[in-house]
């Protein structure tokens, strides 16, 4: 598709770049990236972002085909819904909204073309209260009007809204049930990984053993706290971490390849929470997908086996 704009008189001597982003309505870095790109021509021949405009001239804006409509987006099921909110699951594997460094489908690009999206919740985030980890799966609310987005993100920050996880973890936990509370923050080794500093967010995990199967243990896990990575920093930090997660594992690999796990071992279960409109007192659940009950069920062998 491409767009045709004529320079006026009151625009001569104005650079492309400047001109460009006011006639087009488009973002300065947008628009220099169309011109760097070779989209922008004037009078038909390319010109460079700092090109002194005529009047009179004519400055045609090729845009390029957009990657989103040649994403092979997967499909989002949806647990809950009506008319102000939802809660879907997130398959392992799909970033929840467009991100620095990220590319390829969305949940957000999956979920614009079935339901509205609270624009309150940002350009590039609509509807989104809270995220899952790219590797993680499971429940999500998801706000389509901007009344139920704030309320929302009121009781998150009440911690009125309880999330349980199912998690598996290398070795066997010395108590049945436990707290974890350990502050969490950026790494100062690796800026796109969490660790536990004291310096960073108050971060509170309670943790339930549902099963102990001896290289690993099966676990219901509850946030009190809702920060980025908490659950595998937490467990990280004790000396547990999450099966198959690559990041904070500790090189345990070959245990992670041995249950056929190619993905952290962590699904988001259950939601409760009270309708931000309504109040009406909600659980939604979702079961383990069966890439991670083939899992579990690959524990439970080797433990039988020994």
């Amino acid at each position: 598709m491409s767009t045709v704009l004529q320079v006026d008189a009151e625009a001569a001597g104005t650079r492309l770049d400047v001109w460009l982003t006011e006639a087009a309505g488009k973002g300065r870095t947008e628009v220099q990236r169309l011109i760097a790109g070779g989209h922008v021509s004037v009078d038909g021949a390319a010109a460079a972002k700092s090109y002194r405009l005529a009047a009179g001239q004519s400055v045609e804006i090729s845009e390029p085909e957009k990657e989103s409509e040649t994403l092979d987006i997967p499909e989002v099921p949806v647990r809950y819904e009506d008319e102000h909110m939802a809660v879907v699951s997130k398959p392992a594997g799909l970033v929840v909204h467009p991100a620095a460094g990220s590319r390829g489908a969305t949940m957000v690009d999956a979920l614009r073309p079935v339901m509205p999206l609270a624009p309150a919740a940002g350009e590039h985030r609509p509807g989104i209260v809270h995220r899952l980890d790219k590797g993680t799966s499971g429940l999500l609310l998801v706000a389509k009007t901007d009344e139920a987005y704030h309320g929302l993100i009121k009781n998150m920050k009440a911690r009125r809204i309880h999330r349980t996880y199912l998690a598996m973890v290398h070795g066997e936990l010395s108590l049945p049930r436990g707290r974890i509370e350990a502050s969490v923050g950026r790494s100062t080794k690796n800026p796109t990984a969490m660790a536990v500093r004291p310096e960073g967010k108050p971060s509170v995990t309670e943790f339930e053993v549902l099963e102990a199967l001896g290289e690993v243990s099966y676990l219901q896990v509850e946030l009190l706290t809702g920060r980025t990575h908490q659950i595998r920093v937490h467990f990280a930090h004790i000396h547990h971490p999450v099966a198959g997660d690559t990041t904070y594992g500790g090189g345990a690999e070959h245990l992670a390849r041995a249950l056929g796990l190619t993905r952290p071992f962590l699904h988001a279960a259950v939601l409760r929470f009270d309708h931000p409109l309504t109040g009406e007192e909600l659980r939604v659940a979702e079961p383990l997908p069966a890439d991670l009950e083939q899992a579990l069920e690959a524990a439970r062998g080797r433990m039988s086996a020994t």
